[in-house]
């Protein structure tokens, strides 16, 4: 069945090792678009740090859409959301708790794409992290904000030895309630267990009137592995996580190789 929307994660797919758009990458995407099909990007990223890639391949309107957060919130390019799930302030406080115990820096972001961290020596991460997403960077402890005050998604960062290290214990304190993941190698995420790529991507497709067989996800990583489960054509690129590439049913070139160009050009057209 025809192809009519392309799920495709940001960081290290879409985008090169350098950040940028292939040319070959944007050629592609721009030929589906004018072809009638959705090219929905779904990154960990909040709307505002998706915007230039959006803006760069010409996707906007209230008729495009984005899978923002590693899939808590849905919306419209022009950001008008669909749905949402988040995490409640005392699973806030807790991330908050852990982090001092741990002595492992986090942050956590509000709907609007802010970042808040108690950590006064802010990690390098979380700096980058602000930069990338056009974010405003907050210290603020919990007890510091509305005692209603929830948040999106918690993300515990730092160098891939030390998340490495941590994870299995973030795991236990969090994963029976929460949806943990290693989003990549210095991003391990917490958020709603109702909440990840693929339920969103299936959410998205039933609002659509579109069926599974209908879209295809492109990833690298295990934040992509739930929407390549929904998927028909799940594509992992070269570059992808080995765990991403065992659930993949196609795997491309790297996204330094032409890789979205190449799965697009075999699979779609």
């Amino acid at each position: 069945m025809k192809i009519k929307l392309i799920a495709i994660d940001i960081d290290d797919t879409l985008l090169s090792s350098e950040g940028k758009i292939l040319p070959s990458t944007k050629t592609v995407l721009q030929k589906a678009l004018k072809h009638g099909v959705k090219v929905v990007l779904c990154s960990g990223r909040p709307l505002p740090g998706m915007r230039p890639f959006l803006d760069e391949l010409g996707i906007a309107g209230d008729e495009q859409y984005a899978i923002n957060y590693n899939g808590s919130v849905i919306e419209t390019v022009s950001g008008k959301v669909v749905a949402e799930t988040g995490l409640s302030n005392a699973v806030y406080r807790q991330i908050d708790t852990y982090s001092s115990l741990n002595g492992l820096p986090y942050n956590v972001l509000d709907r609007n794409g802010e970042i808040y961290t108690s950590n006064h020596d802010v990690n390098r991460i979380t700096v980058v992290q602000a930069w990338e997403n056009s974010a405003g960077l907050l210290i603020r402890k919990p007890s510091e904000m509305p005692a209603d005050f929830g948040i999106v998604k918690g993300v515990f960062v730092g160098e891939t030895e030390k998340l490495d290290q941590a994870q299995s214990g973030v795991q236990q304190e969090f994963g029976s309630e929460n949806y943990v993941v290693r989003a990549a190698d210095n991003f391990l995420e917490i958020m709603n267990a109702t909440a990840d790529k693929g339920k969103a991507l299936t959410k998205l497709t039933e609002t659509l009137g579109l069926d599974k067989s209908e879209v295809m996800a492109i990833g690298d990583e295990r934040n992509d592995i739930p929407m390549f489960d929904f998927a028909g054509q799940a594509v992992a690129m070269g570059n992808s996580s080995s765990a991403a590439k065992e659930h993949a049913s196609y795997l491309t070139a790297s996204n330094d190789n032409d890789g979205i160009a190449q799965a697009l050009n075999e699979l779609v057209f």
